[in-house]
């Protein structure tokens, strides 16, 4: 019996520092690697990216902006013309001016979907 509880036990650490690797590899809730943490914990400013306005097509509804790597979308740094989610977006861009914003692929579009004055 004590082998078995021993095996046992010895099974179940090796399992849970299994599971602890893991969720420290690649972890979509951030880079601390608790996989407990939801994703309304992550302060709001992490989601923004720093970029700076290059054009602004109010007509077409697009903001071209001069960006780094981004994360959330894979992107590398560019400078490209994305849709602005709504007129509020588009009215704060001003070209030449250095901005944090929020770029999400909603259904297969690139779109701005927050857009601040750094």
């Amino acid at each position: 019996m004590k082998k078995l509880i021993s095996c046992s036990l010895g099974a179940s650490l090796a399992l849970g520092i299994s599971i602890t690797a893991f969720a420290g590899d690649g972890n979509v809730n951030g880079p601390t690697g608790n996989i407990s943490a939801a994703p309304s914990e992550v302060r709001a400013d992490t989601a923004l990216s720093n970029g700076v306005v290059r054009k602004v097509d109010r007509p077409s509804g697009m903001i071209t902006i001069e960006h780094g790597a981004l994360e959330n979308v894979g992107m590398p740094p560019m400078t490209m013309a994305y849709k602005a989610k709504d007129a509020a977006v588009l009215q704060q861009a001003k070209e030449g001016e250095k901005v944090k914003f929020r770029l999400e692929n909603l259904n297969g579009t690139y779109t701005i979907t927050t857009l601040k004055k750094r």
